[in-house]
């Protein structure tokens, strides 16, 4: 991309576009669920989100394409009874099985106590496959290693908004030695290292690659924006012609131009921004 912001600091922008993947499946959500839909081999798959989750999303419409049955359990037991948002009708129409749970059992999901009885009260009789929040463990985070192995000689960093972890965790991983890898959390709350941390020991036995965070740029934390995050994201499409996600990609790709700004990138380094995925109307985690 020429944008004189990183070309005045003698800085290369490219933009991976990994929200062309698949028009039902963008980005990471591709990357993530296809060694988990491998493993699961045509079970059922349970797995969860919120309101507007584009992981509950993406696994419905794999669901339909591929031909086996999805449960989503969403956290907001007070949705249930009411008309569906239009994720969730997307959900609903590919076939996925909704069920509302309180927030507080929502919290607590990842207990295996917990864990076991939803399994058992919305999966009934069948074998399920359980995937977690996002998408993100073992074979979501070794599914990610690809991007960076596809990004191998390409660009000195590579940056990717986070809101698991799991997609930074791969993609550090899959770099070659000297490349460094970027998150730029969207969540608030100084808790993501410490996960992606215990990613890296599940998928891989330890750290893998080079990787740090900003956490600087959540815009007041997830499913948040400010009108000045607004104005940057209508200003940055204007300029090269891509609508810009707000909630992930935006948050980014500011953070970005900010580190660019303070020096952050020596000159000559070819910076790489993963665009995980594409605008809706909607919140999506």
């Amino acid at each position: 991309m020429a944008d004189e912001r990183f070309a005045r600091h003698g800085v290369r922008l490219l933009l991976k576009r990994d929200d062309l993947i698949h028009p039902d499946l963008p980005g990471n959500k591709w990357r993530k669920l296809a060694p988990n839909l491998r493993a699961a081999a045509g079970s059922t798959v349970l797995t969860f989100g919120g309101a507007y989750s584009n992981h509950l999303r993406a696994t419905a419409a794999a669901g339909r394409l591929l031909g086996f049955p999805t449960i989503g359990v969403v956290r907001g037991d007070e949705l249930a009874g009411r008309p569906l948002n239009a994720t969730l009708a997307a959900c609903a129409a590919d076939g996925m099985r909704l069920r509302f749970v309180d927030r507080a059992t929502y919290r607590r999901k990842a207990d295996p106590e917990v864990l076991a009885e939803l399994v058992r009260r919305f999966g009934e009789t069948e074998e399920c496959h359980v995937v977690p929040e996002g998408g993100s463990n073992a074979y979501a985070v070794r599914g990610c290693t690809e991007l960076g192995r596809e990004l191998s000689g390409v660009a000195d960093v590579v940056a990717v908004a986070c809101g698991t972890g799991g997609t930074l965790a791969g993609l550090a991983a899959g770099l070659p030695p000297g490349r460094r890898a970027l998150g730029v959390p969207v969540l608030k709350g100084g808790f993501l290292g410490e996960e992606i941390r215990a990613l890296q020991e599940e998928a891989f036995g330890g750290p893998a690659g080079d990787w740090w965070l900003d956490e600087r740029f959540h815009f007041g934390g997830y499913a948040r924006t400010t009108p000045a995050l607004d104005t940057f994201a209508d200003d940055f499409g204007t300029r090269h012609g891509l609508p810009v996600e707000r909630l992930y990609v935006a948050k980014m790709l500011y953070g970005l131009v900010t580190l660019a700004e303070e020096g952050a990138f020596a000159p000559g380094t070819t910076v790489a921004a993963v665009i995980t995925g594409r605008p809706h109307s909607s919140p999506s985690r």
